[in-house]
């Protein structure tokens, strides 16, 4: 279930499941953090990061997703089937300054929703933050029209708790939260 294992100079796989691989970012997946972040559901229910050059994908990797783990030991991974290694979207746990406990996210490409990947992938996120990193409470953030996300994080087990803002001039979004 958990690997924590390195082969040589290759990314680090975190996690497996049945038909996925959880593994490390590297700036080799800017071209696929490109196209993620530019998908339309992406900005309207993430927002727009600012991402528009395959340049501005290698800074956002290095800036924001790689130096999570270095900062905190964790963060979003890159979600591929494990048939062929087909990258589908990113799943993990992010640390905000404006939140006081970690939160889970995750994103796909929208070929790959309704599949169950995501929950797939977040239960064992899940498992992951509390068994190997002894996370005792988890957080899940999402904006109040964002069906898809907002049951899936019911179904992983996180319950509705208030509404929140990350930042002031930030949009209110709902915050969920589970207890291990």
């Amino acid at each position: 279930y958990f690997k924590q294992e390195s082969n040589g100079g290759s990314p680090m796989n975190v996690l497996e499941t049945d038909r996925l691989i959880l593994r490390e970012l590297t700036l080799d997946d800017a071209e696929f953090i490109l196209d993620l972040l530019n998908q339309p559901s992406f900005i309207q229910f993430i927002g727009d990061r600012g991402v528009r050059t395959l340049d501005d994908a290698r800074g956002y990797l290095s800036k924001r997703l790689i130096e999570s783990y270095e900062r905190f030991s964790f963060g979003l991974y890159l979600t591929l089937l494990k048939q062929g290694e087909v990258p589908i979207g990113i799943c993990g746990l992010v640390k905000r300054d404006s939140l006081d406990d970690i939160d889970i996210g995750f994103a796909f490409l929208p070929q790959f929703w309704s599949k169950g990947y995501a929950f797939e992938s977040a239960s064992a996120v899940l498992a992951y933050a509390k068994d190997a990193l002894g996370i005792k409470r988890i957080l899940g953030i999402c904006t109040p029209d964002n069906q898809g996300s907002i049951r899936v994080l019911e179904k992983l087990g996180l319950k509705f708790e208030k509404m929140v803002k990350l930042s002031e001039d930030d949009v209110e979004l709902k915050l969920f939260a589970l207890d291990f």
